[in-house]
């Protein structure tokens, strides 16, 4: 196989942009062969490309050795299920689920390890969180003491959420800011420190838009060896910020406006409050300004890799079944502010699942245009659980 045979289902907003990339050659080893949409206006952009009205008639045309779903977030999992079952490659948008229990069950549809199976996670290709990581598992701010993580840069309208049916509606999304905007942040934050054991959170539920989902949160954490991290996300506040601090045994890293900062202490602070007679001060420390630049090969990047994988074998950046930590930290926040309580991980996810799905029972559908609407595939979904 010279070129992978790409299907896109889903012709929204990123659905069709990455139709575009292919098309445009863009990203090497990917053909667009087909696509897939309920909306017919939707699919007219892409004439020259074979069409069809719902993934499922896609996935057996016989058509493409690989799919990109990109529909809205309940429909992942039937669709993924669907896809991996008929022997496809797949490649899902964020998050891969909706819900903890059903990630389980998308990740249980991946049985043949010859099969590609990747989700597109692509901050994990921005050279900052890259050399994040890196410093992380070097060793060098030591044992890892605090983190928090304040983004709130994520300000939508009323006109953003009264755009379709679906969305910021429990039935719909499954939620909002941690379930739309958020899902890199959490992605990256358990690949850059693990999960926490305990979190409890707030969650502002319409505190600045006419919706039922969340559109602020701020949740505190608690890991294993003792570490705290807090976590601040809204959609609701600007001037908004995006500003990640790490504080360790031997310095601090900064990311913020695109800069990242390394304090770096000249000996333990641990080791310093042990045998050190100064009464006020710290450690020396020394700052510098760690040279990154761009913001690496985001989704055209995440799709290459996914071509690479089929065709030559090539690690993924972002395996699908690592989906499920972000999907976790996200239920565990809503969970802990619905009952108003810590909640442990991990996380029990059926019981998650049970309080959703009361959630969806009376969720309030707004009443817009219907033409993007696709409640009964994301339905489809809970039916399971």
């Amino acid at each position: 196989m010279e070129k992978v045979r790409l299907g896109i289902v889903g012709l929204g907003s990123m659905g069709a942009t990455h139709a575009r990339w292919i098309l445009e050659g863009k990203v090497s080893g990917l053909e667009l062969a087909a696509v897939a949409d309920t909306n017919a206006e939707a699919l007219a952009p892409f004439l020259g490309v074979q069409q069809f009205g719902s993934g499922e008639a896609l996935f057996r045309s016989g058509a493409v050795d690989a799919v990109l779903i990109a529909t809205p977030h309940f429909a992942h999992t039937t669709l993924g299920m669907d896809a991996l079952g008929v022997g496809l490659h797949v490649l899902l948008e964020k998050p891969i689920s909706v819900h903890k229990a059903d990630c389980e069950q998308l990740i249980s549809a991946h049985k043949d390890n010859q099969q590609v199976f990747a989700a597109m996670f692509n901050q994990r290709t921005d050279p900052r969180y890259l050399k994040i990581r890196q410093m992380l598992q070097t060793g060098e701010l030591g044992v890892l003491n605090r983190i928090q993580w304040t983004v709130t840069n994520w300000f939508r309208s009323d006109a953003y959420y009264g755009s379709s049916a679906w969305r910021a509606t429990w039935a719909g999304e499954g939620g909002g800011v941690l379930l739309n905007q958020c899902p890199h942040n959490l992605d990256l934050f358990q690949w850059l420190f693990g999960m926490p054991v305990k979190l409890r959170a707030h969650c502002g539920f319409g505190r600045y838009h006419a919706i039922e989902v969340e559109d602020d949160v701020t949740a505190f954490m608690e890991f294993k060896g003792g570490a705290t991290a807090t976590f601040i996300a809204s959609t609701g506040e600007a001037p908004g910020t995006n500003r990640l601090e790490i504080a360790g045994d031997r310095g601090r890293l900064v990311l913020e406006q695109g800069k990242l900062e390394f304090l770096r202490t000249e000996s333990s602070v641990a080791e310093y409050c042990r045998t050190s007679s100064e009464k006020w001060r710290g450690p020396d420390t020394w700052t510098a300004q760690i040279p990154v630049e761009g913001s690496g090969e985001q989704h055209i990047g995440i799709l290459q890799n996914f071509a690479q994988a089929i065709l030559k074998g090539t690690p993924l950046i972002a395996r699908a079944e690592e989906g499920i930590y972000s999907v976790e930290l996200a239920n565990a926040m809503l969970l802990s502010a619905f009952e108003e309580r810590s909640v442990d991980l991990p996380l029990d996810a059926s019981h998650y699942a049970r309080v959703l799905a009361q959630k969806i029972a009376g969720s309030k559908q707004k009443q817009v245009s219907p033409v993007r609407s696709m409640e009964r595939d994301m339905a489809n979904s809970f039916g399971r659980s």
